[in-house]
């Protein structure tokens, strides 16, 4: 029999209803199954904005000028990378993942010295012929046997612990046992441990703070990449490097430096991981130092004081 008033057959509107029932019944089925916050992750999300280089300096342009090359440097670059950068001359800084982590590889053998440098001053003494050997191969060479007799010696991670504390190295986590190269560091504190190395401080006297910076300034010639590159003539270079490859984030690449003379003293630190290979990682410190050197050379030319004559 024919409904009057939809014209549909009661056979019909049974097999209609019936299809409905089950698109119905699929439909909750499926929203029991998928829970709401799973819904609204499925949907497009934006990409999270990309870190950006951020400078500040009291020269007029000159953050302006390193935000727009440090950036350039590094496009199309893979992998992670965090910069540290302080000029006291300009009165100039610049960031790029400041706080972003990093297993040190032998960056951290400028901490492990001056921890070292530390220690013996508290105790008001000179460090012995012996450390002093195993200091200068630990820095020059980046010698890992040296580093661990040092590590041991301070007690290692826990030992470290002080150093760090005392020095405002929050952030640095020591590796675990005699896992020096696995300590976790970062762009700000290696700054902070630059900063205390060439600047007077209440941490590192100035007979510490000098053979740091003495040693830093013999490093083999082999190993003196990295920040140095493209350093202007007349800047004396100090650097400390790192490198490691673990199954994860691939080739680990550091720099840190501390540059002064003619008219120049700052401190720079570039940290990578996620390279292909190590030579991809200071290809990729290097870029980045020789738009900061050119830079700041730049800006130092630009603001030399006219000459009067007599």
């Amino acid at each position: 029999m024919t409904h009057p008033a939809s014209g549909i057959s009661g056979r019909a509107r049974a097999l209609s209803m019936s299809r409905r029932a089950r698109v119905l019944s699929a439909s909750l089925a499926a929203a029991v199954l998928v829970p709401f916050g799973a819904v609204t992750a499925a949907a497009p999300a934006a990409a999270a904005a990309a870190p950006k280089v951020t400078c500040a300096s009291a020269q007029a342009g000159l953050a302006a000028e390193l935000r727009k090359h440090i950036t350039a440097a590094l496009k199309n670059r893979k992998g992670a990378v965090a910069v540290g950068l302080r000029d006291r001359g300009t009165g100039t800084t610049c960031t790029l993942r400041a706080t972003a982590s990093f297993d040190s590889a032998s960056v951290v053998k400028v901490t492990v010295l001056a921890a070292l440098l530390w220690d013996a001053q508290k105790s008001g003494r000179a460090l012995s012929a012996r450390e002093r050997s195993l200091a200068t191969a630990m820095i020059t060479k980046s010698d890992n046997a040296a580093t661990s007799t040092l590590w041991r010696q301070l007690g290692g991670a826990a030992g470290v612990k002080g150093f760090l504390r005392a020095a405002g190295m929050s952030r640095t986590v020591p590796g675990p046992g005699g896992s020096w190269g696995l300590t976790r560091i970062n762009a700000t504190d290696e700054q902070r441990l630059l900063a205390l190395v060439t600047g007077e401080n209440t941490v590192l006297t100035g007979p510490s703070r000098s053979y740091v910076l003495e040693l830093m300034g013999k490093v083999v010639p082999a190993q003196r990449w990295g920040t140095p590159a493209g350093a202007p003539s007349g800047v004396s270079k100090h650097v400390k490097n790192g490198w490691l490859k673990r199954s994860t984030h691939g080739w680990r690449v550091h720099s840190i430096g501390a540059f002064h003379g003619g008219g120049h003293d700052y401190t720079m630190s570039v940290l990578t991981h996620g390279n292909t290979t190590m030579d991809y990682g200071v290809a990729t410190i290097q870029g980045v130092a020789r738009v900061i050197h050119k830079d700041l050379a730049s800006a130092a030319r630009r603001h030399v004081p006219a000459s009067h004559g007599s």
